[in-house]
């Protein structure tokens, strides 16, 4: 299975699993901040009312943690960002863990395992 990380008293992983593992978590990353961009840019859109390209522009630097590309007028767009901004933190943060965890697994794994002639 793709998901199950080997334990240190198993092999290493074949170079063919892992980077199906790589692929598949950097999809699952990528396609979390995707839907988190598509959240902003709707809640912009919808309580700043701007256009989809502005929209998109702010939620993409609240999420990257660049911070508002406009200024909020209303109260309710001023409250949808502060919860887009706490949201969009742990979001990104969730997201680049998902996609470093097989390579800092295969790391951290290659220093607690015995040496093996296949392992590199």
């Amino acid at each position: 299975m793709v998901f199950n990380f080997e334990n240190r008293t198993k092999r290493l992983a074949p170079k063919q699993q892992y980077r199906r593992r790589v692929v598949i978590y950097t999809l699952s990353g990528m396609v979390f901040i995707f839907i988190s961009l598509f959240i902003g840019a709707i809640g912009y859109r919808y309580f700043v009312n701007i256009s989809w390209v502005d929209a998109f522009y702010n939620a993409s630097m609240i999420l990257t943690g660049m911070g508002p590309a406009i200024e909020l007028e209303t109260d309710n767009a001023k409250i949808f960002a502060t919860i887009y901004s706490i949201y969009s933190g742990v979001a990104f943060l969730t997201a680049v863990g998902v996609i470093f965890a097989p390579l800092l697994h295969r790391w951290l794994h290659k220093m607690h395992a015995p040496f093996q002639e296949d392992s590199i």
